[in-house]
Parts: C-alpha cells; structure tokens; sequence
C-alpha cells in the first residue's frame, strides 16, 4: 500500500464520453482534485473501429477519424468545463483508441481515483447497466466514483454528508476513503452497518423468544462503534454517526444517499455486505443511489 504523499502524486482520472452526465462527472472530479490537491486527466476512448466507405460514396474522411475528431472536441469542451470550476488545478486531455473497459482498468492503476458518469452516449452507453462499471468496479485497481443524481441528468448533490457502509475489516479501504473525504468536505460521516438482511422482522413477531433484537442490536453496535476507533482517533474533527439498521444493505444504502452527498463502499464484503460489486446489491445501489458512489479499494 502507498503512503499519503505517494498517493497525492497520483491524477484523479475521468473517462467522458460527450454526454452531460460526464460533463457533470468532470467538474465533481474538478473538485475532488482541488481538494486533494491533485492533477485532473480527462479521458475519452474511441474503439479502434473502421469502416470501409464504397469508393462511389466520396466522404471526407473516415468513420474512424471522424470519431476522433469528435472526441478532441468533446476532451477540450470537458477541460474548459474543469477549468471554469477549478481554475487553480492543473487538467490534461488523452484521446486513445483502444477498448474501452482495458483501457480505463488501465489507467485506475496509475490513479489515486477514476471517476465515470452515470448515463452517457457513444463510448460509455449504458453504463450502470452494462459491462464498463461492472468491468472497471471489479478489477480497477484502485477507488472508482460513479457520478450519479436524484433526478437524471441533474448535477450531483453538493451537501450532505458523507455515507460509509462498513461491514468487517474487509471495509477498511472504504472507511479509509470515507473518513478522508468528509474530512476534506467538512462534513460528517455516517457510518452504517446492515445485518439481518435474511429474514423480515414480522418472521420473528410469531415467535420473539427464539431471538432478542436489543442484544442483537447492541452487540452490533458494539462492534462499529470498535471498528471505527481508530479512525475516530486519527480524523477527531469528523463528526460521526453509528448507524446499525435491520435490513437489506443496499437499501439501507440507497435511503442515506438520498440525504447525503457521497456513498461509499467497499470492493468485497462479507455478512450484510458480501459480494457487494458482484450481484443485484451492487446494481441497485449503483442504479438507484440519489448521489455519487464511490467503490474504494486499496490501490496496487
């Protein structure tokens, strides 16, 4: 694992695709390297496609160049946009003629952050619901944001506080992040732990005696609240709050981001959060959160 400073050398990188969606993925990523203190690298991949044009159809160039030339187009138009939001940092552009999903999973090991829209067109189409996020989420090589909103297309939500699903020490790397980033937004944190997520509480109404949910509950709680210690001590200006919630963990999830400006999770949990990024937890997390996620993972 890198040190703070080695880390701060990193870019924070964005692959944009000319929707407005990266366009507001941009200027969030402006702001994060801001506050960071890091270079932004705004990507756009073109895939290596070229069509043959009949010799009787004289175009001026080709389907592949024009491709390219749109995509200049689109990085200069996102840099002006980070430059508008964030004069002070230092953006560059990279126009790459690749595979998409390699290309980004590429670029993520030499980032301290790479940062996608939600929705876009061309490149990165369907995104939350295709194989680019799960691709990138699954073996990034270090923390992938997700730029999302409430209402489609709107800008990301800008207040808030930051939201952390924490589950065991296979939530490190996401509490990590999380304390960071309020600390860097002044915001509080909340910190929630699901468990339960098997069976309905009305289940237990029939018979109460086989299970005592005050227990249950205090002994969760018990456990966050000693997971969180160290951080508590090493970030003592966060304002923190311990949430133990009964219920299923991206919904859970999904109700906090609706008040709050960042959620993030981890790569691979277990118990309330396992296999997060591999099934119908990560999609509907991904699909219905009201702000950015951030998946966090301890970068190679």
């Amino acid at each position: 694992m890198m040190d703070g400073s080695q880390d701060r050398a990193r870019p924070i990188v964005v692959g944009i695709d000319g929707s407005e969606s990266a366009r507001h993925a941009v200027v969030w990523a402006a702001r994060e390297a801001a506050r960071r203190q890091a270079a932004l690298t705004i990507v756009h991949v073109c895939l290596p496609l070229e069509f043959g044009v009949p010799h009787e159809v004289p175009l001026p160039r080709s389907y592949g160049e024009a491709m390219m030339i749109q995509g200049r187009a689109w990085l200069d138009e996102a840099a002006a946009a980070a430059r508008t939001a964030q004069p002070d940092i230092q953006v560059s552009t990279d126009l790459v003629r690749a595979d998409i999903a390699s290309t980004l999973i590429e670029r993520s090991a030499g980032a301290q952050l790479t940062v996608l829209g939600s929705r876009g067109l061309g490149g990165f189409t369907g995104l939350l619901v295709g194989s680019i996020a799960i691709a990138l989420t699954s073996h990034g090589r270090g923390p992938v944001a997700i730029i999302q909103a409430a209402n489609l297309n709107a800008p990301p939500p800008t207040t808030g506080p930051v939201v952390v699903g924490v589950d065991g020490r296979n939530s490190d790397a996401a509490v990590d992040y999380a304390f960071e980033a309020a600390s860097l937004r002044g915001v509080p944190l909340v910190a929630v732990q699901a468990w339960t997520e098997s069976l309905d509480s009305s289940y237990w109404e029939v018979i109460p005696f086989v299970a005592d949910w005050d227990a249950i509950e205090q002994a969760h709680r018990k456990h966050l609240s000693a997971q969180l210690a160290g951080w508590r001590q090493k970030y003592p200006h966060v304002e923190l709050q311990e949430l133990t919630i009964q219920g299923r963990p991206a919904h859970s999830l999904i109700r906090q981001s609706r008040k709050a400006q960042l959620v993030v999770v981890g790569f691979r949990g277990r118990g309330g959060f396992a296999g997060l990024l591999l099934g119908s937890t990560s999609h509907a997390l991904l699909n219905h959160s009201a702000c950015p996620v951030v998946v966090a993972r301890t970068p190679d």
